[in-house]
């Protein structure tokens, strides 16, 4: 658990910083683009921050993309399993399954869950 503490901890600061880092770079990026009349050397910088840009976002797109699917593919991977369990009697497995579905009923009810039937 202690691994866990200290990973969250380090990529809580990272995000941080990343966050930080993006604040100061977007306003540069915005000034840049609604000046009418770019010189060369500003020109080039729009067009490196532009760039930059398009590569972070198709960063966070992939990092946003394995979040849900490892996240979700995961839940319902181990929620099927304890079903099989719970259905074969295994009392842990019953609890497990009826904590992930109170998770799930909250979740839907928070809106943190979106259900498409």
């Amino acid at each position: 658990m202690s691994d866990f503490k200290e990973n969250k901890k380090q990529l809580d600061k990272e995000l941080e910083q990343f966050i930080m880092q993006l604040n100061q770079l977007l306003p540069q990026y915005q000034t840049l683009l609604k000046k009418k009349d770019l010189n060369q050397e500003e020109l080039k910088k729009l067009g490196e921050i532009e760039h930059y840009l398009i590569g972070v976002n198709s960063k966070i797109m992939e990092i946003k993309g394995k979040l849900e699917q490892d996240l979700f593919g995961q839940s319902m991977d181990i929620y099927y399993k304890l079903k099989v369990q719970a259905t074969q009697g295994d009392p842990s497995a019953k609890l497990k399954l009826e904590k992930m579905r109170d998770a799930f009923a909250e979740a839907l009810k928070s809106g943190d869950l979106v259900n498409y039937n």
